[in-house]
């Protein structure tokens, strides 16, 4: 199936490595051109040189209200377009909610959240009828992650927010939604397991609570949000899609 990628042009940011840097890959196996992001300039050099020509990036931090502006302005001048974008934020600290001071919660909502909004406003002020948005998020937006009760407060908020900002877009033709990964093999889930003090342990628990047993790989989830991007998704907007092996457990 053609997506219709072709020509088009995306910002994502967070994607040096993992999620980000694998939808980009599908990205611009179909035909798109990206301009990444991602706060270590090394690792964005090193991604920017492993895709190739239809790639450029830039280091940057959501935390910066001119990140978002930047990046749309990079896409501008280099490409001549913008038809979309992937906001992906680091994962906040492991704690619980009631254990985690005053200081990480504003640090995790200047990160996690504002960061994503401002962005998202920012980039959707310059989309062309068809533009799209997707918001990384967790399945932490659905259900509660043991440990990381920042991510379980702020996620589902960032759900709320995107689906209201599809109510408000979709009239101009720009959709907004959001994704749901859960058990996905990237450096993020394994710091999680090694913090747990036993990986080993701690990865074969989580396979044993996916349906398909096994921890996703990122190119497949990079596969779901390229579509989900995608022209061919056209008639998708305001929904949450868990790339989650089954591990949700509600409809």
């Amino acid at each position: 199936m053609d997506l219709g990628l072709s020509g088009k042009t995306y910002v994502l940011t967070g994607a040096s490595r993992g999620l980000g840097f694998a939808t980009a890959q599908c990205l611009v196996a179909d035909g798109a051109r990206v301009v990444i992001s991602a706060r270590d300039q090394a690792r964005v050099d090193a991604a920017v040189d492993a895709l190739g020509s239809a790639a450029v990036g830039l280091a940057a931090d959501l935390r910066d209200p001119a990140t978002a502006a930047r990046l749309a302005e990079a896409a501008h001048d280099t490409f001549g377009r913008l038809d979309g974008a992937l906001l992906s934020v680091g994962g906040p600290p492991r704690t619980t909610a009631a254990g985690a001071t005053d200081e990480q919660w504003r640090d995790a909502f200047e990160t996690v959240f504002l960061g994503a909004i401002r962005a998202a406003r920012t980039i959707a002020a310059q989309l062309p009828y068809g533009g799209a948005i997707a918001l990384v998020l967790s399945s932490s937006a659905k259900e509660p992650v043991k440990g990381l009760g920042l991510s379980n407060g702020l996620r589902p908020g960032l759900a709320g927010a995107a689906k209201d900002m599809a109510d408000e877009l979709g009239p101009r033709g720009i959709r907004v939604l959001s994704l749901l990964p859960h058990r996905i093999l990237t450096d993020r889930n394994i710091e999680l397991f090694a913090a747990t003090g036993d990986a080993a342990k701690a990865r074969a628990e989580a396979e044993a609570s996916i349906p398909l047993g096994r921890l996703g790989d990122p190119a497949e989830f990079g596969r779901v949000a390229a579509f989900a991007l995608s022209p061919a998704a056209s008639y998708l907007t305001g929904i949450s899609i868990p790339v989650d092996g089954g591990a949700l457990r509600g409809w």
